[in-house]
């Protein structure tokens, strides 16, 4: 039964109704506001920000977290994060990391150099020797060990050292251990491996570190204990250190929260030079596309990963090209670029593009010419490597393979699209976010290579 205005107020007397009904009015009143988050929020605070309060080192600036794509290869870096990561630290004067044990591909190298640096603002380190790179042999793709080369061989070295100046002034950057005071002429460093600094009995040992929680104080005590036979790091007498070569998937990093999870790995830009030629390729791939029909320049962006130094176990050519052939025919793609460093495999992957999906396929060098091709040939295959890398950021889809970091570092960079600061992680191992497809076993955590994706930055 419907209840009205007499039944509601029936056994009132009628001197009583006026206050029982000026009561409800308030409160409808309230309720309304409530109801209504603008009347309270402005735009800013709806974002995560404010625009009545100044920024804190622990709580997001005034630029909505939106405002940047994260995904490009040259966006500027968000450091809020990072600051607040040391704001937080217990710094330790006269403790010195060194991260330049790093190698391999550029998946590889990024999060060698990240793993380093998470664990020094974690240790409280108060110096940081910038990193250095191994190069690889470019007529033996396994060897990853040989000389080394500065930082800016892959990276912007002012992006980097302004990224650490502006957001974490506690640590001073150093271009050699040389420049260090009070190290000497043979200075000692000490090697570590971070997880032995936690009980990991039952653990795989490709498991990420399930002690970074208690790394700080549990690597301090360590420190500072005069059993090692080592004084207590100071200014005048430092302390370095530097990993044990394979530290690299070790620290989980959504443990840290998204902003600096998807932030964090932006402190490593590509070089000029390298974005040069990428954003070059790019333009000229998207004039292939609609030179060949396709009005607004959409193409498929495929990392072939079948060269000399992968591994058995991984997809095969034949898996790979079935899975990213069946992804451009579901799609309805026509043009195609291909990362691949074979040369023949690049020229079947085409061949059978052609046949059964009717798509056109180019390679970096298919599209570079004149002067801008010679100083692509001048690069190393890794360099080259982080051309391609550009290129498929900028695809309209990517197609790669578990377990390449090159792949899933991809993968993960063009995830951030879809939230920006506060994206969420990728879902492995299903059709992820209709921006990427790798194809790859999926069924074992460890022998399928899985933790990569818990303990690799963005």
């Amino acid at each position: 039964m419907a209840i009205g205005y007499q039944t509601l107020f029936g056994f009132m007397p009628r001197r009583n109704i006026l206050l029982p009904t000026l009561c409800i009015v308030l409160l409808i009143a309230v309720w309304t506001f409530r109801a209504s988050p603008d009347r309270w929020l402005d735009a800013n605070t709806l974002r995560g920000t404010s625009s009545s309060s100044p920024p804190s080192s622990l709580s997001p600036p005034t630029q909505a977290h939106n405002d940047v794509d994260l995904s490009a290869p040259d966006a500027p870096f968000v450091g809020w994060p990072l600051q607040r990561v040391c704001d937080e630290a217990n710094w330790v004067p006269g403790l010195v990391y060194i991260c330049d044990n790093n190698s391999g591909g550029i998946g590889n190298i990024r999060n060698y150099i990240h793993t380093c640096i998470r664990y020094g603002l974690e240790a409280g380190a108060t110096g940081l020797v910038m990193p250095k790179i191994r190069k690889r042999n470019d007529t033996d793709l396994a060897d990853l060990f040989t000389d080394y080369l500065p930082f800016d061989y892959m990276f912007d070295e002012k992006h980097f050292k302004d990224a650490f100046s502006a957001n974490c002034p506690q640590i001073t950057l150093y271009d050699d251990l040389k420049d260090i005071p009070g190290v000497g002429s043979k200075p000692k460093i000490e090697q570590i491996t971070p997880k032995k600094f936690g009980n990991r009995d039952g653990c795989d040992w490709r498991d990420q570190n399930r002690h970074t929680d208690r790394f700080g104080d549990r690597f301090r005590r360590w420190l500072h204990d005069p059993k090692n036979g080592q004084p207590a790091p100071s200014m005048d007498r430092p302390r370095l250190i530097r990993f044990n070569w394979g530290v690299l998937w070790d620290w989980q990093t959504y443990r840290d929260g998204p902003e600096f999870a998807n932030t964090f790995g932006s402190i490593l830009q590509f070089n000029s030079q390298i974005l040069r030629l990428g954003n070059k390729a790019i333009a000229r791939m998207q004039a292939y596309a609609r030179a060949n029909g396709v009005r607004d320049g959409r193409f498929l962006g495929v990392h072939l990963r079948t060269e000399s130094d992968a591994l058995g176990f991984w997809p095969t050519y034949a898996v790979q090209s079935e899975a990213y052939l069946k992804q451009a025919t579901k799609r309805g793609f026509e043009v195609a670029y291909i990362a691949t460093g074979d040369p023949l495999e690049a020229q079947n992957f085409a061949g059978a593009a052609i046949e059964m999906a009717q798509m056109r396929v180019v390679t970096k060098t298919d599209l570079l010419e004149d002067e801008d091709l010679e100083e692509l040939e001048s690069l190393s295959w890794d360099q080259q490597g982080l051309v391609d890398f550009v290129v498929l950021l900028g695809s309209d889809f990517f197609v790669g393979t578990m377990p390449s970091s090159f792949s899933i570092y991809m993968a993960m960079k063009r995830h951030l699209k879809t939230g920006g600061l506060y994206t969420r992680p990728y879902k492995v191992g299903s059709e992820g976010d209709g921006l990427s497809y790798l194809v790859g076993n999926y069924e074992k955590y460890w022998e399928g290579w899985l933790f990569m994706w818990d303990g690799m930055w963005p």
